[in-house]
């Protein structure tokens, strides 16, 4: 497609982005369990609002947008204060998981730097932990050691085997992306404390769910800065914060690791400038509607929506359970993952593709994979018959291997 010569009219542009939009998901119906959280119309209504005020601005120049800056330092203050941080922490806004983690990854190596140590460095973290961490580590030449787990969530003594003096940080998630499963962050915590090594939570699913879940009755096991070894937490506003794409928290036990991760430099003809994160240009819509977003639900409204996402986690481990499917492990949160002893996993997950259903799925072991927002509560009834409805097509024909199931997804 070329540049065309004469421009078109907004009514005509905007009924082509809709027809094009008609091939996609029926997410706004719930058929989608991955990429988008859908929590209800009146959030989704702050989202473009908010963000519409803010499309212009740019978070890059806090002189010139005061505003935004108050914003960005308001939700990092909730964000600490809901994760259990000291009165010490610091934090800054991102925009997206893989940038939250890679810029944790960063000021553990700039601070492991300022103290005299050089590397080489290595991260060890679970076989579950998410693939941000390997890509951070190719940026900045770091090696990665994967453990396998244990009942699939992180094997802390296994861990502990694999590090040495050049072990840089540990990592724990709450949840993986994969299972939906916390690990032990009380045991990493320890031995990161007793081994003086940064300990990372990856809670980008889970930071902006996990308290809500706690007060809402689930057993949530402490996972956040409640535990004297975490150093660092990544948690997606964009997830179960329900703000605007693109929008993630990077927090930290003491301010002063936040000076790790900022970028300085003033040798070049403009003088100097500094940014806090990886990006330099931040879309101030993002900070803003993420800001918006929080105020207009407050903790009540979080616990409204995520009881939603509660209630339909259990209805359908209960259902597909009905089904001869088993739940991996015990997930308390939006993430679940059930394997088939005797069925062809991926042939089911094809036939719920073709019913319009858009999800994830596991290949270690062979599972379908679930990623719930408020708005499947409504719709577990259908999910569930459709996945029988899939079983039932698949029952005869031949495994298939995950390599050729269609349309795999992660996120």
């Amino acid at each position: 497609m070329e540049l065309p010569e004469r421009g078109q009219s907004w009514a005509e542009l905007s009924k082509g982005m809709e027809d094009a939009g008609r091939h996609d998901v029926a997410w706004r119906d719930g058929k989608a369990a991955v990429y988008v959280f859908n929590a209800g119309e009146d959030v989704s209504r702050v989202q473009r609002e908010a963000y519409a005020l803010y499309q212009a601005e740019n978070g890059l120049g806090p002189a010139a947008f005061p505003s935004l800056k108050q914003m960005e330092a308001d939700v990092v203050q909730m964000a600490l204060r809901l994760l259990s941080a000291p009165e010490a922490a610091g934090g800054a806004m991102t925009s997206g998981g893989t940038d939250s983690i890679t810029m944790a990854v960063k000021a553990a190596r700039d601070a492991a730097r300022a103290d005299g140590r050089q590397g080489p460095f290595n991260i060890v973290l679970p076989y579950s932990a998410h693939l941000a961490f390997d890509k951070a580590a190719a940026l900045m030449d770091i090696e990665i050691r994967r453990v396998p787990c244990k009942d699939f969530v992180a094997d802390v003594d296994a861990m502990q085997r694999a590090m040495d003096n050049d072990t840089l940080m540990l990592v724990g998630s709450a949840p993986s992306f994969p299972f939906g499963l916390i690990d032990p962050i009380s045991d990493l915590s320890r031995i990161a404390e007793e081994s003086n090594v940064w300990l990372h939570v990856d809670a980008c699913v889970g930071g902006y769910i996990a308290p809500f879940a706690k007060q809402l009755g689930e057993p949530i096991p402490s996972f956040d800065f409640e535990q004297p070894g975490v150093d660092s937490m990544s948690a997606d506003l964009h997830k179960y914060g329900y703000a605007a794409k693109g929008a993630s928290t990077v927090l930290f036990r003491d301010e002063s690791m936040l000076g790790h991760m900022a970028f300085d430099f003033d040798c070049w003809p403009a003088g100097r400038m500094v940014t806090p994160t990886l990006a330099g240009t931040r879309p101030g819509g993002a900070i803003a509607a993420a800001w918006a977003v929080m105020n207009f639900l407050g903790a009540e409204g979080y616990r409204e929506k995520h009881s939603a996402v509660l209630q339909a986690r259990r209805e359908i481990a209960k259902g597909v359970a009905s089904l001869g499917f088993e739940v991996v492990g015990n997930p308390l949160l939006g993430i679940l993952a059930f394997t088939h002893p005797d069925a062809d996993v991926f042939g089911v997950y094809r036939a719920l593709y073709k019913k319009g259903w858009v999800t994830s799925a596991c290949t270690e072991p062979p599972a379908l994979h679930l990623m719930l927002s408020p708005i499947h509560a409504g719709v577990t009834d259908q999910y569930l018959s459709d996945l029988s409805d899939a079983l039932s097509i698949v029952a005869s024909k031949p495994a298939s291997s995950p390599e050729r199931a269609e349309d795999i997804r992660y996120s």
